[in-house]
């Protein structure tokens, strides 16, 4: 019996070794840098908890990971899927595919010329003809190519101002970028005219979401891995120059989108995770948790979040539902009408919700 367990007690040694190394000394592909960032805060005051997301309806999509929402003239809803397909729901809630990318169509926005402009993350900036066309616009600026083309937002002055989250880890890998955290992401213009790409800012760390002002005066660009939003000015005595719209948000914001009265709505995928925050101080941490299994690596928690900020980065609307079956996590928001449409990465539906004035 005793050599029995000695047998067992060698082996679990050798399995906890084996895993011991593998954890510490596998190579991995990120080089994490050191944040600490500040603390979060808490959900209360104009962050404080509440159920106004609870009231969704959600509108199936036909398929996984509709992340972005636009709408046209007719009502018809569109959304990207996992698969590649771009969906188009009619008011009876039919679907019906209206193109295929090939890729991963994340960010969607109309230009005025009624195509679909899409920010696939693994093809580029692509536009989508109304017969459902698809043609390729840009995939590089300045000979970097884009990882994980992201965002993109239609401005008045016509031209398609979109986000490279990360020129060095792709779609499937974002994670990587997050735990990494370096500034890898880019905000970059595209003129339809010209057909020119140009860089405005470099150095972000995860470009997510962009919104343009409706008098194209500046545009708002989401840095996910800061909890932070930037905006950059287009025209006026400050342009060229980039300036913090608002920080040290109480969650991972994602999508940004121009509302009406001056609201900009903000998607926040989750709260803040304290273990993670405090992951971001100890870059030797973070490699071992990169080397995990997928399953075992952070996931957001389920938590519908919207946040509503005016043109100084405060905070005049809080829409949420912390319960265990929100409609989350919430990666977009557009307001359309009487109502905001929202997306998620994950799930399998677009959700509606009519908005209070």
């Amino acid at each position: 019996m005793r050599r029995r367990l000695k047998g067992i007690g060698i082996t679990l040694f050798l399995i906890f070794a084996i895993l011991a190394l593998y954890l510490t000394l596998w190579p991995v592909p990120i080089d994490p840098a050191p944040w600490t960032p500040p603390e979060a805060p808490r959900l209360v005051g104009v962050y404080a908890r509440n159920s106004r997301l609870a009231r969704v309806k959600r509108i199936p999509a036909g398929g996984e990971g509709p992340e972005d929402v636009a709408v046209d003239g007719e009502q018809r809803l569109y959304t990207g899927l996992a698969d590649g397909r771009i969906v188009r729901i009619g008011p009876g809630g039919e679907v019906e595919t209206f193109a295929t990318t090939g890729g991963r169509p994340l960010g969607l926005d109309w230009d005025a010329s009624g195509n679909l402009i899409v920010a696939d993350g693994d093809r580029g900036l692509l536009s989508v003809s109304p017969a459902g066309t698809v043609t390729t616009l840009t995939t590089a600026q300045g000979g970097v190519r884009f990882a994980m083309t992201d965002d993109v937002d239609v401005g008045p002055d016509g031209v398609y101002y979109f986000t490279d989250a990360s020129s060095r880890f792709h779609m499937a890998q974002y994670k990587m970028d997050l735990l990494e955290h370096r500034p890898n992401g880019r905000l970059l213009a595209y003129d339809p005219r010209t057909k020119q790409t140009r860089l405005l800012i470099k150095g972000l760390y995860f470009a997510n979401g962009v919104a343009v002002a409706p008098d194209a005066s500046f545009v708002l660009v989401v840095e996910t891995g800061r909890y932070a939003i930037t905006r950059y000015w287009l025209a006026g005595p400050r342009t060229g120059r980039r300036e913090v719209l608002i920080e040290n948000l109480p969650g991972f914001p994602d999508g940004v989108s121009a509302g009406t009265n001056g609201i900009y709505w903000v998607a926040v995928v989750s709260p803040r995770d304290p273990n993670l925050d405090s992951m971001l101080a100890r870059p030797f941490l973070r490699k071992v948790v990169v080397r995990l299994p997928r399953f075992l690596m952070p996931a957001p928690k389920r938590h519908g979040f919207v946040l509503g900020l005016d043109a100084e980065g405060r905070v005049v609307r809080n829409l949420q539902d912390p319960s265990p079956g929100s409609y989350s996590p919430i990666t977009s928001v557009e307001e359309h009408g009487d109502a905001l449409y929202l997306g998620c990465l994950t799930g399998h539906a677009v959700a509606r919700l009519p908005l209070r004035r």
